[in-house]
């Protein structure tokens, strides 16, 4: 019984302080329509674009090349019209979605 009640406690002071939702794949992908045009239906780049390929990536590397991209630490003057507007669980969502491409 002891050990039941540890392990309630751990669990709930993990889940306090963690504050990550849950991706959403079908947010993402609505939200990759608007990728399509760079990078490609499959996320496999096109090249008359200059865009990479962006499909298979892990999730938290397109997560925060998003981020940067947005704080101006990376520089992608094309990139910023389409995620200016989107929010950190935009970009968690769309990496979910990108990553399994």
């Amino acid at each position: 019984m002891r050990i039941d009640i540890a392990l309630w406690v751990s669990l709930s002071l993990v889940s306090a302080f963690t504050s990550v939702r849950a991706q959403d794949m079908a947010k993402g992908e609505k939200l990759f329509q608007t990728c399509i045009q760079c990078h490609g239906d499959k996320g496999m780049g096109l090249a008359e674009k200059n865009a990479p390929r962006i499909a298979g990536q892990f999730d938290w590397y397109i997560a925060s090349s998003l981020a940067e991209f947005k704080n101006g630490t990376r520089k992608n003057p094309d990139m910023l019209p389409y995620i200016k507007g989107l929010s950190q669980q935009d970009f968690a969502d769309l990496a979910a979605y990108i990553s399994k491409l």
